[in-house]
């Protein structure tokens, strides 16, 4: 009688149950990150999308040395209403002239989990010792909830 060990072939129907439990573990804590990230992604993409916008009203301010009267003089749009910039994900830029310029950035539906406004603010100011002009992003009249989707330079009040 021969003495044969035998030996192992695969894995037994417990290892292979741990790491099926550790991949569950770690998708269900990558897939709301993902989420989050991807509106994000979204959102920035509107903040953007200003760029042409802020852009224009910069070369009018330096050239006349006041801001546009409306979104038409400036170039970019009719009235109030800014057509520069607006995509798929942004769903109007809005003009308040005045001694400063803010532009809203009606940001639309980018995920159907989200309820209430992201509408970030960006506000143009002429720094006095360069005469240049400086935009500063705040969240403006975003929902608190939605104000971690925003872009970190946008998260502020001032």
């Amino acid at each position: 009688m021969l003495n044969m060990k035998r030996v192992q072939k695969g894995f037994t129907l417990i290892e292979l149950m741990i790491v099926i439990a550790i991949v569950a573990i770690l998708v269900a804590l990558a897939v709301p990150a993902y989420q989050d990230y991807t509106i994000r992604t979204k959102v920035g993409e509107c903040v953007n999308n200003a760029a042409v916008a802020k852009l224009s009203i910069s070369e009018y301010r330096e050239t006349v040395g006041s801001y546009p009267g409306d979104a038409g003089e400036a170039g970019i749009g009719n009235g109030t209403t800014v057509t520069a910039g607006v995509s798929e994900f942004c769903n109007a830029f809005a003009y308040t002239g005045g001694s400063a310029f803010d532009i809203s950035v009606n940001i639309g539906a980018v995920d159907a989990n989200i309820s209430g406004v992201i509408q970030p603010t960006l506000t143009a100011s002429v720094n006095a010792t360069s005469n240049n002009v400086d935009w500063n992003c705040t969240n403006g009249s975003t929902a608190a909830a939605n104000v971690k989707y925003l872009p970190a330079t946008c998260r502020g009040t001032t």
